[in-house]
């Protein structure tokens, strides 16, 4: 959908996937594979609430889980354009301030990687980004995401991984809530220097919603190092997962992107 619906999002489109998607989880026996944030907007939505007005109190951290798509989509510059189209897939389920900064944290931080930057300069992009998203959007309670994931990083530079999942799980906190697994998340990125192997080991030890920030973490890591370093041997017993198709979309959404570049400078020249 993100890529068939080209500049501007089709969030009829959108929202029809994501009931239908509901539907066959629950035909499969799955009832737990939506967050709060979700789940209320698909209540929203099916009582006849608008897909603009569904997510206006979604601050959780579904949007930011799957973000990534946009960031390896979209180009980081112009900033306010890249963080524009973050809210833009955000409206439906997650449309509030805090949900948009942390969606496009961590959409900034895999475009960044994408364009061939490290973990480092990912962190400091996904900053950048979140100042920004966190102006938009229905305003909502809660700590900057921003200045804690400033923090986050901080607390655990340095420290053994012991320490540091300790540190994440009893200071940073690893809930569902935005302003938790978010920055727990990339403070993950910061303990295992950008390795999406180890960004996942680390994530899998926490609790919590462990799995969410695994994905956050790893996926940004993983944008920065590239396929190649994840340890082939486990690629390998992955079932129930298509590589190929997975790879058919990452290079659509490549495709997308260099588009995206290509008419930015015919833009400016």
């Amino acid at each position: 959908i993100l890529v068939e619906s080209g500049d501007r999002f089709d969030h009829a489109r959108w929202v029809n996937a994501l009931l239908d998607w509901e539907r066959e989880v629950k035909a499969r026996g799955s009832y737990d594979l939506l967050g709060p944030s979700t789940k209320r907007a698909i209540d929203a939505i099916n009582n006849g609430v608008p897909a603009e007005e569904a997510g206006r109190s979604g601050d959780t951290n579904g949007a930011a889980m799957r973000i990534a798509p946009v960031g390896i989509m979209m180009p980081l510059e112009p900033l306010e354009t890249f963080v524009g189209k973050v809210a833009e897939t955000c409206r439906a389920t997650h449309n509030t301030s805090i949900a948009i900064a942390s969606a496009a944290a961590v959409a900034a931080a895999v475009s960044r990687g994408v364009a061939g930057g490290g973990w480092r300069d990912a962190s400091a992009s996904a900053v950048a980004a979140a100042r920004r998203g966190a102006t938009l959007g229905h305003w909502v309670t809660g700590g900057d995401i921003a200045a804690r994931i400033v923090w986050a990083q901080d607390i655990v530079r340095g420290k053994a991984i012991r320490d540091a999942i300790r540190l994440i799980t009893d200071l940073v906190g690893t809930g569902v809530a935005s302003q938790e697994s978010v920055p727990a998340a990339f403070a993950v990125l910061e303990v295992a220097r950008g390795d999406p192997w180890q960004a996942a080991i680390i994530s899998a030890n926490l609790g919590g919603d462990t799995d969410t920030i695994g994905a956050i973490a790893a996926g940004m890591a993983g944008a920065c190092t590239g396929f190649s370093r994840l340890p082939q041997e486990y690629i390998l017993r992955l079932v129930g997962i298509d590589l190929s198709e997975v790879g058919a979309l990452a290079a659509d959404l490549v495709a997308a992107r260099a588009a995206k570049a290509g008419s930015s400078k015919d833009a400016a020249a």
